[in-house]
């Protein structure tokens, strides 16, 4: 699958799948402005609350990992990296940005040139040692409903203590 439409597509309802299948509900914006898909919880124990989180989607046929300061602006902006799109199971990962930032300078990408310049940012191809830092993102359809409600309610999907200091 080299067409890059094609992938993104793949990608985008791999996710929209899982969230439903983990009671979450998705709205697509109309314009493309940083946000890809809304997800959004109305729900929490029967009772009627909303959450909403925007979602920016790096859909790949591999694993690619990486962020792009532009995305900074979006208040609770999670980061959806799906990869291995063009195979029967894809695989899903969830950050918030600021998560995605907190894992690059641990590793000093953001001491690089690439992430310095004004609007730059920074990806890699995921090697073993980046595949198990990431493990802890790693989405299933029944974390997503508790991962949108923590992005909402803390601004992140993990406790980065743990992650942060192995990397």
């Amino acid at each position: 699958m080299s067409d890059t439409q094609i992938t993104e597509l793949a990608g985008r309802h791999y996710l929209i799948s899982q969230l439903l299948a983990g009671g979450v509900e998705v709205a697509s914006p109309v314009r493309d402005r940083g946000i890809d898909l809304i997800a959004y919880v109305d729900r929490v124990n029967d009772q009627p609350e909303f959450f909403a989180c925007p979602i920016q989607l790096k859909a790949n046929i591999e694993a690619r990992f990486g962020i792009e300061k532009k995305y900074e602006k979006v208040r609770n902006l999670l980061m959806v990296y799906a990869w291995k799109v063009s195979t029967p199971v894809p695989e899903l990962y969830a950050l918030t940005y600021q998560e995605v930032v907190e894992l690059l300078e641990s590793r000093n990408h953001t001491k690089t040139q690439s992430w310095i310049k004004e609007g730059g940012g920074y990806s890699l191809n995921v090697n073993d040692t980046w595949r198990e830092i990431l493990q802890p993102f790693r989405m299933k359809p029944e974390a997503w409903q508790d991962t949108i409600l923590s992005v909402c309610r803390t601004g992140r999907t993990k406790s980065m203590k743990h992650t942060t200091a192995e990397a």
